[in-house]
């Protein structure tokens, strides 16, 4: 789902945006990939899911490469 740039989002619009957001974030997908796949902010999104008392991921990801974990359990 594209966004128009510029165009503040209100209402029904912004609730069925926030849904599809919150949905794909609870997936696994980064907060960046979807502000890009929808053309927003990283704000933007960030704000979204802040709204709807998300419980944010703690940022880097997995530091861990598959091989240091793999490693280690030998």
């Amino acid at each position: 789902m594209k966004v128009r740039k510029n165009v503040r989002i209100v209402g029904l619009e912004r609730a069925q945006l926030s849904a599809e957001v919150v949905r794909r974030y609870a997936a696994g997908e980064s907060v960046r990939g979807i502000a890009e796949s929808i053309g927003r902010s990283y704000g933007f999104v960030h704000r979204l899911l802040e709204e709807k008392q998300v419980t944010l991921r703690p940022r880097g990801g997995n530091r861990r490469s598959a091989c240091a974990t793999s490693a280690a359990t030998d």
